[in-house]
């Protein structure tokens, strides 16, 4: 499997650290070699964007494939990799949700984004409604917890 970034994270956080990424504005820059304003029309309709990127800083010896405390709080239950949206991860790729403020030719600006400035983004995608989550949500206290001020 090989994919190419379609675009770069420019501005926001020069660095990944946890908690109040509401506030962050930046901009998701399309690779102007391969795409032209074209591929955003519309866009700007939606509220919200769903973006796949790489965490290309997390160095391969740090992955990990087992379990561990979320952010190293032993206060929290020992859990899978895969029950954590940890950076760590075994192909090192995140998932974020942000708010569209616009769409300017080949940039769309974003609030609420948790990628940082130079992030390799894999996919765009606008939220739709109809791919939330159906049913009622459940999810641990620790979780809840942790993402308390995440944004």
């Amino acid at each position: 499997m090989e994919s190419e970034p379609v675009a770069v994270v420019v501005g926001g956080r020069a660095e990944a650290v946890d908690d109040d990424w509401g506030r962050e504005t930046a901009v998701i820059r399309l690779d102007a070699g391969r795409f032209g304003p074209e591929a955003l029309y519309g866009l700007a309709e939606f509220s919200h964007l769903e973006v796949v990127y790489h965490f290309d800083r997390v160095p391969v010896e740090k992955i990990e494939t087992g379990a561990r405390h979320p952010r190293g709080n032993t206060d929290w239950p020992l859990v899978g990799i895969f029950a954590q949206r940890g950076k760590n991860r075994p192909n090192r790729l995140g998932v974020s949700r942000c708010r569209i403020l616009k769409v300017d030719g080949l940039d769309v600006h974003v609030e609420g984004l948790d990628a940082v400035h130079g992030t390799p983004v894999l996919d765009l995608k606008p939220y739709m409604a109809e791919f939330g989550p159906r049913g009622e949500l459940r999810q641990p206290s620790w979780a809840t917890t942790l993402m308390r001020d995440y944004y």
